[in-house]
């Protein structure tokens, strides 16, 4: 055991870590060259130059005449992806923080790491893209020292690109990070940090030994499920899996036991020997808490089922989605789904398409608050059509969250201009070093859900980086806006926004949507109401066949009487006339601006 080392890898996300996590599987002769991004395997990683899935892979690396282990844990840098980085750094001992030379400390590189200091990680500091022109590893080392109190020499130099330091790395990451406490003879406890769905073995656990040692065939039992499996195969995950008689503790490692049915298998939880189990389960990390609820809807009715089971799949390979299933007057059957984030909503959505062949309609987004009502009830509402009546309630409580932003100084007043736009406050502003700020905001999640992070890289010219936790609830003045269609309202286009924007922001939803409905053969009226009072209206007007083409000369009363005809058509086709409202005016309330 003292000869196994597990490390993952953190950093805000485009510092560069994926490269330099190549270029250490390289060195390793774990791989051999042939492409770049060697762990960012899926598609949509590759397109978008981010990575989405934490990944692991083990290394073997001789060193002073001794063979070592190094399990290598990837990470994802965005901050959607933050419950990724959480369950990485609970099955590792030490981490890599990797600095971009190029742009310094920024702000996901604070969070991420701050949460491995609470998990007592080695924190082994390294300094990427030195090879850069714009580099100035003198300034970033600086930041660095400051941030982490650590002496200038502990700092290693390197370049993902060019191989430079990564020897370095992996001699610091032998020497500094400490080997897997645990005892090899008690009886065994072993974490799933990560699972899979294969279609032809069923469900595969990615799990580290805390203590004892798993055999293969032996039967197992998961803790919090109360499951029992035969270990039909173990082994360690390089860049294939490769199966092994025996994994003793320290080890990171797969499981293949049969298992079809998604929920059986819950990531965080502890697996164990069923003739010998463990007294306790491991305390994993923290569970989830979705920030952003929307509604999803299969485009057909019958593929309710196979949604389903899609989305089943896609949460045992990110355990950070929840669904539940819900109704909708105007979609039919679908699932309210919780996400971390917007860019998480979207990478689910591609993934539902690229996956599963699933295509979807996706409401607008909102965050979930806490209605009091005048009878001393408190309830907890995602979606605003399970609002009660404007009369019961005594008063609504929303999330805010305390968002830090690193930026440089030139951009201060742009970015303060849209965050008291957003209703926020400055709670204070610390320079961090040179002409490097640190603003920290609260702000309602509520007005940072649709667009913010996007308005936040274009006032800062892509220099800002954001990172944010929850503060909270507060008392707000919120009011319910529903988009009404010929006098039926629209549940799925229903937003709960402030008192002081709601006017505005119906005004503007109409004329949105006045452009996107198609147009019938009878007017539709649009109208944004908050309880009985409409507050906007636009009309889309009707298109009008012409009936009297074929009546040429003759009597006036001839034209007459096919226009009344078609005046009563008219009317009763629009008391019995159906409104489709396409999935494009959906995502437009997204981008209102």
């Amino acid at each position: 055991m003292k000869n196994i080392r597990n490390f993952c890898i953190i950093a805000h996300i485009d510092h560069g870590k994926s490269t330099l996590a190549d270029r250490l599987l390289e060195f390793t002769k774990t791989i051999t060259i042939t492409e770049n991004q060697i762990l960012d395997n899926m598609d949509l990683e590759r397109e978008r130059g981010i990575t989405i899935k934490s990944h692991a892979i083990q290394m073997e690396y001789q060193y002073q005449g001794e063979k070592y282990i190094l399990n290598l844990i990837d990470t994802p840098g965005h901050v959607d992806f933050s419950y990724e980085v959480s369950r990485s750094i609970a099955s590792c001992e030490g981490a890599l923080l990797v600095v971009d030379a190029t742009q310094g400390v920024q702000a996901q590189t604070i969070s991420n790491l701050y949460m491995a200091i609470e998990h007592d990680l080695t924190i082994v500091p390294v300094i990427n893209k030195c090879d850069m022109d714009s580099a100035m590893p003198e300034e970033v080392e600086d930041e660095i020292v400051e941030l982490l109190g650590c002496d200038a020499s502990e700092i290693i130099r390197a370049s993902g690109r060019t191989g430079l330091g990564v020897e370095e790395i992996l001699n610091a990451v032998v020497e500094r990070i400490p080997h897997p406490e645990g005892d090899e003879q008690a009886p065994l406890q072993a974490l799933i940090f990560d699972s899979v769905f294969n279609p032809f073995r069923g469900i595969i656990a990615y799990f580290k030994i805390l203590n004892g040692q798993i055999h293969s065939g032996e039967h197992v039992k998961f803790v919090n499920t109360g499951e029992e499996y035969d270990a039909d195969e173990i082994g360690v995950l390089k860049m294939t899996m490769q199966p092994q008689k025996m994994l003793s503790c320290g080890n990171v490692g797969y499981i293949v036991s049969g298992i079809k049915t998604a929920t059986e298998v819950k990531v965080g939880d502890t697996i164990t020997s069923a003739v010998r189990p463990c007294s306790e389960a491991i305390a994993g990390f923290e569970e989830v808490k979705p920030m952003v609820f929307a509604g999803i809807y299969p485009i057909e009715a019958e593929d309710f089922e196979n949604l389903r089971s899609s989305l089943e799949k896609l949460q045992l390979n990110d355990a950070s989605l929840s669904f539940m299933p819900e109704s909708s007057v105007a979609l039919g059957f679908g699932f309210r789904c919780g996400f971390l984030g917007l860019l998480h909503m979207e990478i689910i959505q591609e993934r539902l398409d690229r996956e599963f062949n699933m295509d979807v309609i996706t409401t607008v987004p909102n965050v979930s608050y806490l209605i009091y009502t005048k009878k001393g009830r408190t309830l907890e509402v995602h979606n605003p059509s399970d609002m009660p009546e404007v009369t019961e309630i005594d008063h609504v409580e929303e999330p805010y969250i305390r968002a830090s932003i690193i930026t440089s100084s030139n951009y201060i007043g742009p970015i303060m201009t849209l965050c008291l736009g957003k209703r926020g406050e400055l709670v204070k502003q610390d320079y961090v070093a040179g002409n490097r700020v640190e603003l920290l905001f609260d702000i309602p999640l509520g007005e940072i859900v649709i667009d913010f992070y996007d308005k936040l890289k274009s006032v800062s010219k892509g220099y800002a980086s954001f990172d944010y936790h929850i503060a909270g609830f507060r008392r707000s003045n919120l009011v319910k806006l529903d988009i009404l269609l010929n006098g039926q309202p629209v549940d799925a286009l229903s937003t709960l926004t402030h008192a002081d924007n709601a006017v505005t922001f119906g005004r503007r939803m109409c004329e949105k949507l006045k452009d996107l409905l198609p147009r019938q053969q009878f007017d539709i009226a649009i109208q944004a109401a908050i309880g009985a009072k409409i507050i906007a209206r636009e009309t889309v007007k009707q298109v009008r066949k012409d009936v009297t083409a074929k009546c040429y000369g003759g009597d006036i009363s001839r034209k007459r009487k096919l226009l009344e005809k078609q005046k009563k058509g008219k009317k009763r086709m629009k008391q019995i006339g159906n409104v489709q409202v396409p999935q494009k005016a959906f995502l437009a309330v997204l981008k209102l601006d």
